[in-house]
């Protein structure tokens, strides 16, 4: 989903909150002042029933290391995939090189913002986080980033065949190579730059021909996230459970009857735990007395007919309240369009018939026949943070202001119906996946990214209710602040939360098939890219 360049996100000044503690320098500083003289001996591993000689990677955006909007080559340097390769490769383990199809960009394209800004030839790539708003801004970058993403790759055979916005079944799919146009909907540019045959060839046909050893598997996470960031709008990137179930045991099953590779599969994180979901609150609205005031007077008259329509039997009381508005000094919620109310149009008309309001009135009450204020159980996307307030009637500035006088769109909020509906998915989905791991377990493992004593329920806050978590010795945010493990786009993990992945990762291995692996050590890693 595009936005606009308008993505300065001055509204987190008032919704980001970071959090204060110790930097990771001073944990580094820490550990050489208690251990001053001790140089730790080269680590040493097994790899226990597995083979990590060949390890290839299938996936989407995490397992390419696309983070802060754009691929770029620090974080495919920071991938887990490519992170994991580096400890297969400890001494007594026997992992393999680990290719991966280079970018060859220092900031990327980003293909979240407007790219380029319409009517210039002004590129964009990566977001960095600029402290003074404080949120993500764009970097301006040269024709050369563009190129760099268009470019196919040439290089040696690779191992990471994870491409950024890729569906389940695209997987499966010729067409994800090509053709570039809009008759293929899908069409992945990143699957084309290194397909063995764009057009032709398959993700799941080439990871085949590597001939791995050994694979994770994590893909799905699409098939429910498109439509999530769309503010479930987009029905067409929403897969079926049935086709998912079709899709996935396809592909596995084609990997693991066309190799004798072992692996590890990945399932569907919460994902409405992402910061993408979390950063702006359901009432981000700031307001004075004075404006607040204005406001309630202009809603008098929608207030007054939903009570007209209780006295009438029409509505409840409950109903009424639950769609009237009022403002107060201080932050306020959102007016929003609801699709799962009732459309009241039919009975406003009964207020006209019976003499209550004029036609004129009628008519101003439309825009608001299935409008509510936003409550603490909505979820507002992080899109929606550039639209609150914008000013939608220029010939008229102050009378149309976006989600305050006039409803916000849809696509700007996720009520409790739709989030249910995006649950209710991913656990079929992660039904699904969890079948095929107990179904070939002589092969696979199962990363199961919803287990209560795993990082993500810690980090978010579902295990135990306190949001954060602690690891080794440093306590993570799920954000996008200087000690979150999320990068700008709010959506993927920046370096040290993927290093944080690949020790979840070697975890299940080295209990799956009696390996031991060290874990990498996540100190060195950075969080956020902060803006010079």
């Amino acid at each position: 989903m595009k936005q606009t360049y308008n993505l300065l996100f001055g509204l987190l000044a008032f919704i980001l909150v970071f959090t204060a503690c110790d930097t990771e320098d001073d944990l580094v500083d820490q550990r050489k002042t208690d251990n001053p003289l001790i140089t730790p001996p080269d680590p040493t591993g097994t790899p226990g029933s597995a083979d990590f000689s060949k390890y290839i990677a299938i996936g989407n955006s995490i397992t390419a290391g696309y983070m802060d909007g754009a691929l770029y080559d620090d974080g495919q340097a920071n991938s887990f995939p490519n992170l994991l390769a580096a400890q297969f490769r400890i001494s007594g383990i026997g992992g393999g090189d680990f290719n991966q199809p280079a970018i060859n960009s220092l900031l990327g394209f980003n293909t979240i913002v407007e790219n380029p800004i319409p009517g210039t030839e002004t590129y964009f790539g990566r977001f960095e986080l600029d402290l003074d708003i404080p949120g993500p801004v764009p970097v301006v970058v040269t024709q050369d980033e563009l190129l760099a993403f268009l470019t196919p790759y040439s290089g040696p055979s690779i191992n990471n065949f994870g491409a950024p916005g890729i569906l389940l079944g695209q997987l499966l799919t010729p067409a994800a190579g090509g053709p570039n146009d809009e008759a293929n909907p899908l069409y992945n540019p990143y699957y084309f730059r290194f397909a063995s045959n764009p057009g032709g060839s398959t993700i799941i046909a080439d990871a085949i021909a590597a001939q791995p050893s050994f694979f994770t598997l994590w893909i799905g996470n699409n098939d429910l996230l498109g439509y999530a960031l769309s503010g479930a709008t987009n029905e067409l990137i929403f897969t079926d459970d049935g086709d998912f179930d079709t899709q996935y045991n396809a592909a596995l099953g084609s990997l693991l009857t066309n190799t004798t590779a072992k692996g590890v599969i990945v399932n569907i994180p919460p994902i409405l735990a992402l910061p993408v979901f979390r950063a702006v609150p359901y009432n981000p609205v700031p307001l004075d007395e004075a404006t607040a005031t204005t406001l309630n007077t202009a809603f008098g008259g929608f207030n007054a007919a939903l009570d007209g329509l209780t006295g009438i039997g029409q509505i409840t009381a409950d109903e009424a309240n639950k769609r009237k508005v009022s403002y107060a000094a201080g932050t306020n919620p959102l007016l929003i369009f609801d699709e799962d109310l009732e459309d009241l149009g039919d009975k406003f008309d009964l207020l006209v018939g019976g003499g209550a309001i004029t036609s004129e009135q009628r008519a101003a009450l439309e825009p608001f026949v299935q409008a509510r204020p936003t409550t603490a159980a909505d979820l507002v996307l992080l899109s929606a943070s550039v639209a609150i307030g914008e000013d939608l009637n220029p010939d008229a500035p102050g009378t149309a202001l976006n989600g305050i006088s006039v409803p916000f769109g849809d696509e700007y909020i996720l009520t409790p119906e739709e989030q249910a509906a995006i649950n209710e998915r991913a656990v079929a989905f992660n039904t699904t996946i969890g079948t095929a791991a107990a179904t070939n377990s002589d092969r696979i493992a199962l990363y199961d990214t919803n287990s209560p004593t795993g990082v993500f329920f810690d980090l978010f806050g579902l295990s135990d209710g306190v949001i954060g978590a602690e690891i080794e010795g440093f306590n993570y945010q799920p954000d996008f602040s200087p000690n979150g493990l999320f990068s700008t786009d709010a959506v993927h993990p920046n370096p040290k939360g993927q290093a944080i992945l690949a020790n979840e990762i070697i975890g299940v291995i080295n209990a799956a098939f009696g390996a031991e692996i060290p874990k990498v050590d996540i100190v060195p890693f950075r969080t956020v890219l902060v803006a010079q």
